[in-house]
């Protein structure tokens, strides 16, 4: 569910100067510039804007084509596009480190030259050659996992479709066969790229003034980085009871089924069993967790997709009509003209889902390889929410052409996803009313939903936990599995099929790792899509379980949630936060209260059985 578009780092990226000009300038010594001044830097900071979109638009068409026609030809424009992008970024984040020091310097100007100085990604030294190898090894290591495939059953399968099996399989050996041969011939290849990678963007990073590239990413939310790691720890400490709880009940219906040899009564839980291949949500097992009597809910979404002839155009627009109903704009023409829906057959392409804005204005799209099934129904609830966003800031200015922070970003579709309720279902005619399941049921409701939304908790936070270890060097090379065992255990109490050694990296096996997207977004917008919906449940007037609420077709929600979309980047996040709910702190509150009736079932299921791992 990545977000891909129009970022600071896109702007970041746009120069009218030429390479060898801004080079010199980089290079001049301090001694003998003059003095910064806030004039000064407000003619930068608008020069960049003024001359962001031609590089911007040029380099997202290339970017797309690379996504959905990976050749080594469009790998070699990718990365031409790559280096010249990161190139440039370094020398305006340069040059915005420099101004910073202007006196006289406005708050909002601070602001943007921060934004300007921290919007790279992976940023490059100026050493010559280095920005081209970056981009390269960046490149390679992107189509490695596009193009990368496992096994089943000893037969090559794609990384879309072992997704899917890996949901659907219930044999312990066809699951171990498939995570081992994914994390062994994906990820374990990168290994030796990776580590190349990490120096080199660290190298750029302490060159813009950062003690090391996760730093720089953690500079990014209108506070301290160490303030920043702080936050994502009290949100932990908010949820963690809600996945302890969880995590017991789910190991104890594993060694049910499977017994002491595949599944412990006790311990972690075998990385593989899950339903995922990174374990990172759990919906796919349901059915071996789901408590008698409520566990049936009496409808099953990929089934009554199926039932009434949905395919992927047709879920599409169920998406597109909720926030329609909302009062927001249908989608341009474009969209459907220029999106990707299916996988080819006859090429390969990055199947990640993930939204696209081209060129600021109109042309927005989603790039999926649909199947007809509930995780793609609420992907693209998902995705939508992205391109929504992207469209309705688009008046800002180029450098607030974003979301409030990107925890924001990825929690706006999230939080719509989550009015899809049994009574969503019904008004939009796809489940009959006398099927609605009754309060009895609640607790199968809540434990479906928390299979991935608390099960995700933990995964969401160790991913850039990990990443900031390999870049401060708390992690180093030599222990880069040692360190992502331990952090999966620590963190999620899962432990993986068969040994692994440091020959492995079963972190790059993650498509986010090797595509290098910053991970704590995911962790933020699963905290605030509940604070959003709680709010938006409230100014619906919803007076049911939190849990029951759809806000489906409520004109109110869609024009605050517009006014707070509309805003992009242009406030610290916390006014945006306000702007919607009311309150300038995140706090997994309202996730507690959603949950509560399955934590206090959980903690009766769960009397007398061993807790932790």
């Amino acid at each position: 569910m990545k977000h891909i578009g129009i970022s600071t780092f896109a702007l970041a990226a746009v120069l009218a100067v030429s390479p060898a000009s801004a080079q010199a300038q980089a290079q001049t010594p301090a001694s003998t510039q003059a003095a910064p001044t806030a004039a000064e830097a407000q003619a930068f900071i608008e020069r960049a804007q003024a001359e962001a979109t031609a590089f911007s638009l040029e380099a997202s068409r290339i970017d797309w084509i690379n996504a959905t026609y990976i050749t080594d030809d469009t790998d070699a424009l990718a990365a031409t596009y790559g280096a010249r992008r990161t190139e440039m970024a370094v020398r305006w984040a340069l040059e915005a480190a420099r101004l910073q020091k202007a006196p006289g310097l406005s708050a909002e100007q601070k602001r943007q030259l921060t934004m300007l100085r921290g919007a790279l990604t992976l940023p490059a030294p100026t050493t010559p050659g280095a920005a081209t190898e970056l981009s390269a090894i960046a490149t390679k290591l992107g189509s490695q996992y596009g193009k990368g495939k496992g096994t089943l059953n000893g037969k090559p399968i794609n990384g879309s479709d072992i997704e899917a099996a890996m949901g659907e399989s219930r044999n312990p050996a066809e699951l171990r066969e498939m995570w081992t041969s994914w994390n062994d011939q994906v990820g374990a290849p990168m290994r030796g790229d990776y580590a190349k990678m990490v120096g080199i963007a660290n190298q750029g990073a302490v060159e813009l003034g950062f003690a090391d590239t996760g730093a720089m990413w953690r500079s990014g939310y209108d506070m301290p980085a160490d303030d920043f790691a702080k936050l994502t720890d009290k949100l932990w400490a908010d949820v963690k009871p809600l996945y302890l709880a969880l995590h017991s009940y789910v190991r104890r219906k594993l060694n049910e089924k499977y017994g002491d040899a595949v599944q412990a009564r006790t311990g972690p839980i075998r990385a593989d069993l899950l339903g995922n291949m990174w374990a990172q949500e759990w919906g796919n097992i349901y059915d071996v967790v789901a408590p008698a009597g409520a566990g049936d809910v009496g409808y099953d979404v990929s089934d009554l997709l199926k039932a009434q002839g949905f395919d992927h155009l047709k879920m599409v627009k169920a998406g597109e009509n909720f926030y329609s109903s909302l009062g927001l704009a249908a989608l341009p023409a474009s969209f459907w003209e220029r999106s990707l829906f299916l996988k080819p057959a006859d090429r390969e392409v990055q199947c990640h889902a993930s939204a696209w804005d081209i060129d600021e204005k109109d042309d927005i799209r989603i790039k999926m390889c649909i199947k007809v099934n509930a995780d793609d129904f609420v992907t693209i609830h998902h995705e939508l929410g992205h391109n929504y966003y992207q469209r309705a800031y688009k008046a800002q200015p180029q450098l607030y052409r974003n979301g409030a922070n990107d925890g924001f970003h990825e929690a706006i579709g999230d939080f719509v996803a989550l009015s899809i309720t049994p009574e969503y279902l019904v008004q939009i005619g796809m489940l009959q009313k006398n099927k609605v399941p009754s309060a009895d049921k609640d607790i199968g409701l809540l434990l479906r939903q928390g299979m991935d939304k608390i099960a995700f908790l933990p995964f969401g936070l160790l991913i850039d936990k990990w990443r900031w270890g390999v870049f401060s060097g708390a992690i180093p090379a030599g222990q880069y599995q040692a360190g992502w065992d331990k952090l999966r255990l620590d963190y999620q109490g899962i432990a993986p099929p068969v040994a692994r050694d440091e020959t492995r990296f079963d972190a790059g096996g993650k498509y986010h790792i090797p595509g290098n997207t910053p991970y704590a977004r995911y962790f933020l917008a699963r905290i605030l899509q509940f604070q959003f919906y709680k709010a938006a449940c409230n100014q619906a007037g919803w007076k049911g379980p939190l849990h029951r609420c759809s806000f489906f077709g409520d004109k109110q929600v869609g024009a605050r949630l517009n006014q707070m979309m509309e805003m992009g980047a242009s406030k610290p996040w916390p006014d945006a936060l306000q702007a919607f709910t009311g309150s300038r702190e995140i706090s997994g509150k309202a996730m507690v209260e959603y949950f509560a009736p399955l934590k206090k079932w959980l903690d009766q299921q769960n009397k007398g059985q061993p807790q932790g791992w």
